[in-house]
């Protein structure tokens, strides 16, 4: 009985996880570089002893889907969309590199670029800091250059260049800021095969379509494991009655 239990209470847990991913993608499906959530799930285990409470926490891997969502023209010389699959490297707000596919860039008021949620973009020496400038450009290879104040416009000058890196080969983990982490910490090497499309966003990559069939399959099997529950709990009640003595 203990087993059909926590296989019921697992499975309502895991369920919760899943429709807490998918209300997530639906809410950023239109959130520029947004990688959708993914939850798969892993076996568990039943020792003979009984349940072990720390493969529970372990049923449900949380992950992103790492595919390329669509291209969209802006012509806005900030804007930017990677072609390859290399990440763009920023500072996060816990201060560790990390890493997003979100173009949208511009200058703060102290200077910094930093991408459309907030983050600073890096460089080759930490994040870009751009001077006054009358024009803004960045090359196929994430070169920054500006045009200052009173300057030639056929001659710009190179500020830095962003810092573009590959995941492959490396354990990194979608985190809750939705910037992707090099688990256990680090920093990933830049890409120097990488590339940028210059005026072009890269859209999410959520299929509303999907995510909402998903949706309703994994609402019905959270009732296919309240219904266990139940069960399980008429089962008791019936053994507990065949229990009682007669008064």
């Amino acid at each position: 009985m203990d087993r059909l239990v926590y296989t019921a209470l697992s499975g309502l847990r895991s369920q919760m996880q899943a429709q807490a991913a998918i209300a997530n993608n639906i809410a950023n499906a239109s959130t520029i570089g947004y990688r959708a959530d993914r939850v798969s799930f892993d076996r568990m285990m039943l020792t003979g002893s009984g349940f072990d409470t720390r493969q529970m926490a372990s049923t449900s891997v949380h992950d992103a889907d790492r595919g390329a969502g669509a291209m969209l023209q802006t012509d806005n010389p900030l804007d930017i969309a990677v072609t390859t699959d290399s990440w763009i490297a920023v500072q996060s707000a816990s201060g560790p590199e990390a890493y997003t596919r979100r173009g949208d860039l511009s200058v703060a008021p102290s200077g910094v670029l930093e991408t459309g949620d907030g983050f600073p973009v890096m460089g080759s020496g930490g994040p870009i800091t751009v001077p006054p400038h009358e024009s803004i450009s960045i090359s196929g290879d994430g070169t920054v250059s500006i045009v200052p104040p009173g300057g030639d416009p056929d001659q710009p000058q190179e500020i830095d260049k962003i810092k573009l890196v590959s995941t492959q080969g490396s354990d990194t983990v979608k985190g809750l800021d939705n910037l992707l982490h090099v688990r256990g910490g680090g920093v990933l090497p830049e890409d120097m095969e990488a590339g940028v499309r210059s005026g072009a966003l890269e859209q999410s990559n959520v299929n509303l379509t999907q995510a909402l069939v998903d949706m309703i399959e994994n609402q019905r099997a959270y009732e296919v494991q309240a219904n266990l529950l139940k069960e399980a709990k008429k089962m008791d009640e019936q053994t507990a009655s065949l229990m009682r003595m007669p008064g």
